[in-house]
């Protein structure tokens, strides 16, 4: 039953996106909550200026609706969802929150265009991910890694928070770099949910699994009104959030070995950013890709939007089902 119940709520959390997505919408350009394009980034964006944004909302109601009430299900007997995925749900939550006044302080604050400094946002990614570590591992007690190929898992001791603080801001980062094409972000970040979601089914975690469609559901009705041309962004309000939730799944599974293989987009997202800003620096001026993260340096080759995004996902895709096949090894 564990397989059925997760598709369903995926489904569910589909539905409920796409019925609230409408007002959402609506309420976002009343608000003149819209999108800031930067300068110095390709011409072809100039376009979306205006477009709404902090669409991630659409994305975290729903799961944050669903998992709370099927949690307070177990109180009448109903063993639908278990507090295991209350950690996920609070990393998704807590991030999403960062994102949110990152987002109206880059629209409407006193940073307008910038958002917040990025220093303080790093520093509070950091506190919160120490305190979703230290619940990982003396609370929940999850396994702390899998080697591929290798029989029973392997204890860190301590070396576990700093690993684990590490893949969860570094996810948050990831995907937050991977949002600057219609549909790329949620395309990718689903993929990569319903690989892990598998994983966890395959562990005898169907709660864990359960989380993961519903927020897959979720993703796809983003999806709906974020594929090109998009009507609206998720802006950090989502990317930090499914970030930081797509790692902490990953630890909990405890197979965060595969995130570079499952996630390879992302990963490869946040390398190109790092290489071409260090190799900026080390040579005072010269660049390895025309620019960074790398899906602009494809645009500036000469695809399309819609070419990016598609090849990306396919990629993305094959490395997914890689990632689940290495992981049943």
């Amino acid at each position: 039953m564990d397989t059925p119940v997760a598709l369903a709520l995926g489904g569910l959390t589909f539905v409920m996106a796409v019925i609230w997505g409408g007002p959402l919408l609506r309420l976002l350009r009343h608000l003149r909550i819209g999108k800031l394009i930067r300068v110095e980034g390709p011409e072809r964006h100039i376009t979306k200026m205006g477009t709404p944004t902090m669409g991630g909302v659409m994305i975290v109601v729903p799961v944050v609706l669903v998992t709370v009430l099927l949690n307070a299900a177990s109180l009448i007997g109903l063993n639908v969802l278990g507090r295991s995925v209350l950690v996920p749900l609070l990393g998704m939550i807590g991030y999403s929150l960062l994102g949110a006044i990152d987002d109206w302080e880059g629209i409407r604050g006193k940073r307008r265009g910038l958002g917040m400094r990025a220093g303080t946002k790093f520093l509070i990614q950091v506190v919160f991910a120490i305190g979703l570590a230290v619940a990982l591992r003396y609370v929940l007690d999850v396994p702390q890694m899998f080697w591929p190929g290798i029989k029973g898992k392997f204890d860190l001791g301590i070396a576990y928070i700093p690993i684990a603080v590490l893949v969860i801001v570094g996810m948050s980062n990831a995907v937050n770099l991977t949002d600057g094409l219609d549909g790329l972000a949620g395309l990718i970040s689903a993929t990569a949910f319903a690989a892990y979601g598998g994983i966890a089914l395959i562990q005898h975690q169907p709660f864990l699994g359960r989380f993961c469609f519903s927020v897959v559901g979720a993703l796809f009705g983003f999806l709906w009104f974020n594929v090109h041309p998009a009507n609206l962004f998720m802006g950090d309000t989502g990317s930090l959030a499914l970030g930081a939730a797509l790692g902490i799944v990953a630890l909990m599974t405890g197979q965060w070995l595969l995130l570079p293989v499952i996630a390879v987009i992302p990963v490869s997202e946040a390398l190109s950013d790092i290489i071409q800003v260090s190799y900026f620096k080390w040579t005072k001026g010269k660049r390895i890709f025309r620019m960074a993260p790398i899906h602009h340096h494809f645009e500036l080759l000469g695809w399309s939007e819609t070419q990016v995004v598609q090849r990306f996902w396919l990629v993305g895709l094959l490395c997914a089902m890689l990632g689940v096949a290495i992981a049943l090894v």
